[in-house]
């Protein structure tokens, strides 16, 4: 854009193309690598999985867990500093850009991976499970929108929070055999706080697994499961 240049270069700043990096990644190989790393998914695009990995960094560091954020999409660049929009990485090269964000680490750490749209999307699982397959996620969180009853941006009905489950451990198996899921990562701003808590509750009940609403009431008890569920990575 030819007034943003000319703007930059008159105040002296430089412009970042944080979509298309400069970077080469390798093809995924998916051999197992140590650490751990949690992956959100979500029955639907823009359902809150970056948030939800962003309060799940916050949450776990304030317990004093090795924790941090890796972002895939071009809005967590800029928030973090850090990660690749994965969405503009040639397909074959997905999974190796993945395992380049969250590579081996400390037993301890945990590589929080934002999620990218949806496995059931036909618009972008192909992105989804070259994702999944990268992150080599030993934990996932489902990140669902309930009032939605389509997938944005296309006629296909919203799958159900069971159906997201089942696929990802069937496809994430691929990689990590271990892939389990933590939490369930509800956004509620359509409904009344009343509502909202016993939405959570049935869910809670359904699937036994903590669920909540990140922003209205916390990632305590997605805490909670994991370090239940991995108590090695506690502090």
């Amino acid at each position: 854009v030819p007034a943003i240049a000319e703007a930059a270069a008159r105040r002296g700043r430089a412009l970042h193309d944080v979509r298309h990096t400069d970077e080469t990644f390798a093809t995924g190989k998916g051999t197992k690598r140590p650490g751990r790393r949690l992956l959100a998914v979500g029955t639907d695009c823009s359902v809150g999985k970056k948030y939800t990995v962003l309060a799940l960094e916050k949450g776990m560091r304030a317990r004093g867990m090795d924790a941090d954020f890796r972002a895939t999409g071009q809005t967590g660049v800029f928030i973090s500093g850090r990660g690749v929009a994965i969405d503009a990485v040639v397909a074959d090269f997905i999974s190796g850009a993945v395992e380049w964000i969250a590579p081996a680490a400390d037993p301890k750490h945990w590589d929080l991976i934002e999620g990218q749209g949806s496995l059931y999307h036909p618009s972008f699982a192909g992105v989804s499970l070259g994702l999944l397959h990268g992150a080599q996620a030993d934990a996932f969180v489902v990140c669902h929108e309930p009032s939605r009853t389509t997938m944005r941006g296309v006629q296909h009905p919203l799958p159900s929070i069971r159906q997201v489950i089942d696929l990802t451990i069937q496809l994430g198996s691929l990689t990590n055999p271990g892939i389990r899921p933590t939490g369930i990562a509800v956004n509620t701003q359509a409904l009344e706080e009343d509502p909202a808590r016993a939405l959570l509750e049935k869910l809670g009940a359904e699937y036994g697994l903590p669920a909540t609403d990140p922003v209205r009431f916390g990632v305590e008890g997605l805490v909670d499961r994991l370090i239940a569920e991995f108590p090695e990575t506690a502090p």
